[in-house]
């Protein structure tokens, strides 16, 4: 099933994100989040690319493999990071030989060791112009999504650059957009005012990361752009190593976020797992 279908139901949805495993003990324990998070009936899971594109393989694998044993739609992330345009039609192929139906196409960070991104030759510059190659391609084939920054991509000169980028994106055929991750739900409703304000009409499904670790989750912030509230920020510094406290905290916190998300009408909810079940079980558990 198409992830616009599930978002054109009247209930919020909730979906997960996973990452591939880089080793056997990892796989294990993705498998058990997956089978964990199953319980809770997500719309959709999605799968990440590697840095530089390098799990594509693994990915594409992944979410057949998800998607056959578990019944869950599965949503591949494709970036068009080190791939010709026929390279990235295969893996389309391939996808959708496999039953997928949902693509996240984007352009993808730079390889390791590489201060910036550089088109490969024969590829794309830009997410829009992955999107607008699969839609002339594959038609209606496959649900399109695409990510979305409340706070501004690092890399846009201004928000309305920024959104002048997204809305080509969306009319290039986007389905659906997934925000990145941000704590302060207000950025989430600002943003969405502004997208509408610059025509862009598609659902917009906020991301969420509960917070289970500060210095982690500080690299996060610091790589797309997010910012930590001050008063969120000090109460997590302030309980200093005690990861039980700063766990407590975060979960705390991501529960209330998503409580105004939803009551504000967010369509749902997207979780970025980091491939563990607990946190998100706790927040899901409290607003059931």
């Amino acid at each position: 099933m198409k992830i616009v279908d599930h978002l054109s139901q009247t209930r919020p949805i909730f979906s997960f994100e996973f990452f591939p495993p880089k080793d056997e003990e990892g796989r294990e324990r993705l498998y058990y989040t997956v089978a964990r998070l199953k319980d809770y009936r997500p719309a959709y899971v999605s799968v990440t690319y590697g840095a530089g594109g390098s799990t594509r393989r693994l990915t594409v694998e992944l979410v057949k493999q998800i998607q056959r044993e578990t019944g869950i739609d599965a949503m591949a992330h494709l970036t068009c990071v080190g791939s010709t345009r026929d390279e990235l039609a295969q893996v389309l192929d391939d996808l959708a030989a496999g039953g997928i139906e949902n693509v996240l196409p984007l352009r993808g960070d730079p390889p390791r060791g590489e201060a910036e991104f550089r088109p490969t030759e024969g590829g794309f510059a830009h997410a829009a112009e992955l999107v607008a190659f699969i839609r002339e391609r594959f038609g209606d084939r496959f649900c399109l999504a695409a990510a979305a920054y409340p706070e501004k991509h690092p890399e846009a000169s201004s928000l309305a650059a920024d959104l002048a980028h997204l809305r080509a994106k969306v009319d290039a055929g986007v389905d659906f957009l997934i925000t990145q991750l941000f704590f302060d739900s207000r950025d989430y409703f600002a943003f969405v005012v502004r997208a509408r304000a610059a025509g862009i009409r598609v659902p917009i499904l906020p991301g969420i990361m509960p917070i289970t670790n500060l210095s982690q989750v500080k690299r996060f912030t610091a790589t797309c752009g997010a910012s930590i509230p001050a008063s969120l920020l000090e109460r997590l510094e302030a309980v200093g190593e005690d990861a039980e406290q700063v766990r407590a905290i975060g979960v705390g916190y991501a529960t209330r976020q998503c409580r105004e998300l939803i009551d504000g009408g967010a369509p749902g909810i997207h979780f970025y797992t980091l491939n563990r079940s607990p946190a998100t079980v706790q927040i899901l558990e409290a607003l059931r």
